[in-house]
């Protein structure tokens, strides 16, 4: 073998070499890419499970309330109203915005209830509300998983070198569920 043909080998050796590390590079990135993007949408379909959950118990227990809070009737139309914009939302950035309106409706709604000293020892009231309680926790659960599997994947697509590739592959930032403002203030409860 010749000097010339010796380094035309080597050369060939380190072309295949580099061209296998950057396919190992690239089908490892995307593959990531896609194992993470799949974890986010188990996770919201996890939420989405607890919130349609709680999205059936609430004509159950608005009926129940109603019967004790005729006078309560703008409570009643305004969870009405956001439930129904949680049954229209598609996308999940429209699901959260539905559901964060929800809960601030629901949470209004458990203020009337707390005026009603006969509807507090309704037995059906309370099956309801330790329904309504226990979906609640499990929705807090689900949402704080749904938002490290956010979490982990932005994390993934935004840094080097993967962020350059993120965008190639099609892969955007996903949405964390937060909980709004108005939400995390304490109903205040008036006798």
């Amino acid at each position: 073998m010749t000097k010339g043909q010796r380094n035309l080998l080597i050369a060939v050796v380190v072309i295949v070499l580099i061209f296998f590390s950057m396919f190992s590079f690239f089908k490892g990135t995307y593959n990531t890419f896609v194992n993470l993007d799949e974890s986010v949408k188990a996770s919201w379909a996890q939420v989405d499970n607890q919130l349609q959950r709680r999205y059936d118990l609430i004509p159950n227990l608005v009926e129940t309330v109603k019967g004790y809070a005729k006078q309560e009737r703008e409570v009643f139309i305004k969870v009405t109203e956001a439930r129904s914009r949680v049954g229209g939302a598609t996308k999940i950035p429209d699901k959260i915005k539905a559901n964060n309106e929800l809960t601030g409706a629901l949470s209004r709604l458990l203020v009337v209830m707390e005026r009603y000293p006969d509807l507090k020892s309704n037995q059906n009231f309370i099956r309801l509300q330790d329904e309504l309680a226990g979906t609640e926790n499990r929705i807090a659960v689900e949402r704080r998983r749904y938002n490290e599997a956010v979490k982990t994947y932005n994390v993934k697509i935004r840094s080097f070198p993967e962020n350059m590739l993120a965008g190639t592959f099609g892969f955007s930032k996903a949405t964390f569920f937060e909980v709004p403002e108005a939400a995390k203030a304490a109903p205040k409860v008036k006798f």
